[in-house]
């Protein structure tokens, strides 16, 4: 029998899968894996506390692997601070760690957010031809939104 949390999986499997991205679709591929292998009530709470612990991790990896590789060194970071968009971007990677600290958190304390960020996500890039860059951003914006209409209201 097909129970609410499979509907939805596979739902959303479709939508990744007419939105292209693979990403959700390998995903979802897992969690329907562990459930149908019946794995699901011993991992699934142990993907949900440490998973985006994970996913921080193999970005930040990715990230500094052209450091690692030699691709980029002192003299490339020294050269670029010369420049004006140097600036900008560095204030800019400062505030996105801020919002995904906020989205980390919002994640943390009201989990049902992620199927409002992960279906914004697939619209935007099914119909924008968007980015997918994971919930954690979206959920950072959505903190920082959340705050500054908690202060006005």
């Amino acid at each position: 029998m097909l129970s609410e949390s499979l509907v939805f999986l596979l739902l959303l499997l479709v939508i990744g899968f007419i939105a292209k991205n693979s990403s959700l679709m390998i995903a979802i591929g897992v969690l329907l894996l562990l459930k149908v292998v019946g794995l699901e009530a011993k991992s699934f709470s142990f993907l949900q506390s440490k998973g985006i612990n994970w996913g921080v991790t193999l970005i930040t990896i990715a990230v500094l692997a052209p450091i690692a590789s030699g691709e980029i060194g002192f003299r490339d970071l020294t050269a670029s601070f010369k420049s004006p968009y140097a600036w900008i971007a560095l204030i800019s990677g400062m505030l996105v760690a801020l919002l995904a600290k906020g989205g980390v958190k919002l994640l943390a304390d009201d989990p049902q957010i992620t199927t409002a960020l992960v279906l914004g996500t697939i619209l935007s890039v099914s119909i924008f031809k968007g980015v997918a860059v994971g919930p954690l951003i979206g959920a950072g914006i959505a903190y920082m939104a959340m705050k500054i209409f908690g202060f006005f209201s």
